[in-house]
């Protein structure tokens, strides 16, 4: 099932989410996962992981998530904490909950107003640095 409709999220097209079909991986919020992850598929991390991921498709690492290691992957979105260096080959998005510490790189990242991240900022050229202001309103569970 697709993340945005159980969020209840409108598709706009313009954020990685958007354009995510679903998550065919998902390491849920009480799991703690030491390793190296490699492949086609999308993850979506709730938890906790140690390790090193390089990824052709995107991971999305939850408020609740946590990475101790780098990350590597097509598409990043990063709304937990992350102790590592963080590589997207196509595009990085910070969330306003997003706590990195380590370093950057990516032609294009979008940072929420709110995100922390100690480290430096890798860009090739003709790339866009994006800050923005999340609007976005997730449902509250009840």
């Amino acid at each position: 099932m697709k993340l945005q409709k159980i969020l209840g999220i409108r598709r706009r097209k313009r954020r990685i989410l958007d354009q995510v079909d679903g998550f065919t991986t998902i390491i849920g919020a009480q799991s703690v996962v030491a390793g190296t992850f490699g492949g086609n598929d999308n993850y979506y991390v709730q938890g906790r992981v140690t390790g090193q991921c390089d990824l052709a498709g995107t991971i999305c690492l939850a408020e609740s998530g946590q990475w101790i290691g780098d990350v590597a992957a097509d598409n990043v979105i990063i709304a937990g904490h992350v102790e590592g260096n963080v590589t997207a080959y196509v595009r990085l998005e910070l969330a306003a909950t997003a706590r990195i510490r380590g370093n950057l790189r990516s032609p294009a990242i979008a940072i929420a107003q709110g995100a922390i991240y100690d480290g430096e900022i890798s860009m090739d050229r003709d790339t866009h640095l994006t800050h923005f202001r999340e609007r976005r309103v997730e449902p509250e569970s009840s």
